[in-house]
């Protein structure tokens, strides 16, 4: 691109006529709108190279590009022609070299978020018997939206709708008491619901309100302890909820990565956060140096406070604590790795090397 290029927003009608755009929701073509930059560009301006792998989808919506193949041969596509429709040499690695022919406009966005937007479309298109959760393809569309979806496979998105249960609640239930064994993963569909812990001293703390689109319960099944809240509806509602083995199967590997030693320090060696969810009191008896302090008790007041745009690796003493951490900020939509085995894994591989 050139320093006289020129960027702007643009209106999600725009892309109602381009291919595959044309088969998308009002919604989700909205918000490809948001995500989108077009760019008034100088004739002569070098877009792509053959053989290029990047991510990026580009369209012309004034102007002309002309491609140029291995062969030499030149093909140009004019704005507002059937081949405009389509996205300029799409298939990976590019076929083709593409640049401006004339003063031009280009609507650029990410392949990945298009492949995304399309796939919650198709997701939510599949007919409601299929889904038998007997939700509404609107609710469908509400839960793909979680960040957790970025990084969950559409086999698993399809197979979690078919199998999640709806349930009605009202107001003062409790839907998770505090000591129990972990059963069900919950996605709060309407109403709120507070976060409750009693201390050691009786007092009862309220942690956190749950609002529409929040999740909750996860912790318990990944460590495999007793819930550590109570969850009690401030309203009546309703909530989506699956089933442990369930969520163990089609949520957690995705979400959830591990990483040895050796690969934590190549990730820390690229700037890498590390981040230790132990208490404060473990904390400040001995920790990696390197490492930042985030208790897991905490990790939901930190989560505005975090780079969504650096990598991080989590670690505790055996990696129970630092895989809950790991799988709620990949929840998020941060990109998270946690240390297998934890600080007591480490010393003993430590040992057995010597």
């Amino acid at each position: 691109m050139t320093a006289d290029s020129q960027i702007s927003a643009i209106d999600a009608h725009l892309l109602r006529d381009l291919v595959p755009l044309n088969t998308m929701s009002d919604g989700n073509l909205q918000i490809l709108a948001s995500h989108a930059r077009v760019e008034r560009i100088a004739a002569g301006t070098s877009l792509f190279q053959r053989g290029d792998r990047d991510r990026t989808v580009f369209y012309v919506l004034e102007g002309e590009v002309v491609l140029t193949g291995g062969d030499g041969r030149d093909r140009r596509i004019a704005a507002g022609t059937e081949d405009a429709r389509y996205a300029l040499a799409q298939l990976k690695p590019r076929q083709t070299s593409g640049k401006t022919a004339t003063d031009a406009t280009i609507l650029q966005f990410s392949d990945e978020e298009l492949d995304r937007l399309l796939t919650w479309d198709q997701l939510a298109g599949i007919e409601v018997e299929e889904i038998e959760t007997g939700e509404d393809s609107e609710w469908i569309m509400q839960v793909l939206r979680n960040p957790i979806f970025d990084r969950l496979p559409a086999a698993n998105a399809t197979a979690m709708l078919q199998r999640m249960e709806a349930v009605s609640a009202s107001a003062g239930q409790v839907i998770l008491r505090q000591g129990d064994a972990g059963d069900y993963y919950y996605l709060l569909r309407e109403g709120h619901c507070s976060v409750e812990r009693q201390g050691l001293d009786g007092k009862l703390e309220i942690l956190n309100q749950l609002d529409p689109g929040d999740q909750f319960g996860e912790e318990a099944l990944i460590s495999d302890a007793p819930r550590n809240a109570t969850i009690v509806m401030k309203t009546d509602g309703q909530l989506m909820r699956l089933g442990k083995q369930d969520f163990l199967a089609l949520l957690e590997p995705p979400l959830l990565q591990w990483a040895e030693p050796a690969e934590v320090e190549k990730l820390l060696a690229a700037e890498a956060i590390l981040l230790d969810v132990r208490t404060r009191d473990e904390y400040a008896r001995g920790a990696v140096k390197t490492s930042r302090n985030l208790p897991l008790l905490r990790m939901h007041e930190a989560f505005a406070a975090l780079d969504p745009t650096r990598r991080y690796v989590v670690y505790c003493d055996t990696g129970r604590r630092s895989g809950v951490a790991a799988f709620l900020l990949s929840q998020h939509g941060f990109d998270v790795t946690a240390l297998k085995d934890g600080l007591v894994g480490l010393q003993q591989r430590q040992k057995a090397a010597k």
